[in-house]
């Protein structure tokens, strides 16, 4: 019998660690990272305090997959509607991101890491660009990992570049099943995610993977996302390995 929530959180990180079931984690789990900029508000601090706490969080979130084996991780960490955002927020975001790759690059070569990144990446600074580029150039032997970095990234874009991108390809209609789609998608060689996670408690997706989600467990925790620690993780494949999957549609009862 699965532990309740409030059990769970009286446990200690490595009590729930043992609790994980080895033998049943998901192959791939994919982050909704939601919820710097109300950590940041409630501390009465910038926005940019929570970005910054928040990339901790990411290597939690990497150090927890490590931990249980898990081979696919995908994380939301920039949208196309994010560039509505003020440009002053917009640079300090890149630039965060280009010294978190740098400082984190030697770590994931050595963990066997492998960077990838998925989004409308042409639209990023030519400088974000080029240290995407140069890590995962670093980091393409790694063969435990696939991290994912989903950037300048809308579900319903990829969508439609990928119908645009069959439509060059002189994709006959008749040829058109979910496999042959699935080739155009960014995501293409990657399985879908078995577990979304979404943090700060919002009951959306918020165009992040819109196809290749549709049959994933999904799981809501309240905590804000500078505050994701390795324990969350643990919690959230741990109520994911107490749920009976179905694919194809409603279950009987």
């Amino acid at each position: 019998m699965t532990p309740s929530k409030e059990e769970l959180e009286r446990l200690s990180e490595a009590q729930l660690l043992e609790l994980v079931d080895r033998d049943y984690v998901p192959n791939h789990v994919a982050i909704i990272m939601d919820g710097n900029g109300r950590w940041a508000r409630k501390r009465n601090l910038r926005r940019i305090f929570g970005h910054r706490q928040g990339a901790d969080a990411v290597r939690n979130a990497v150090k927890a997959c490590r931990e249980l084996d898990i081979r696919y991780l995908t994380l939301y960490a920039f949208s196309v509607e994010n560039w509505s955002r003020p440009k002053e927020e917009i640079s300090a975001l890149m630039k965060l991101l280009e010294g978190f790759l740098r400082k984190e690059k030697k770590e994931m070569i050595a963990e066997g890491i492998r960077l990838n990144a998925i989004g409308r990446l042409e639209d990023l600074p030519t400088s974000t660009q080029e240290e995407v580029a140069q890590t995962k150039e670093a980091t393409k032997d790694g063969d435990e990992l696939l991290l994912t970095m989903a950037l300048s990234y809308g579900g319903r874009t990829e969508i439609l570049e990928a119908v645009r991108r069959m439509m060059d390809a002189g994709v006959e209609p008749k040829e058109v099943n979910e496999e042959n789609f699935h080739r155009y998608l960014y995501t293409d060689g990657i399985p879908d995610p078995d577990l979304l996670i979404r943090t700060s408690g919002e009951m959306r997706i918020s165009n992040f993977l819109i196809w290749q989600v549709a049959y994933s467990e999904i799981y809501i925790t309240p905590t804000l996302w500078p505050d994701f620690a390795r324990r969350d993780l643990y919690e959230a494949v741990i109520e994911f390995q107490s749920r009976e999957r179905r694919f194809g549609g409603l279950g009987k009862d």
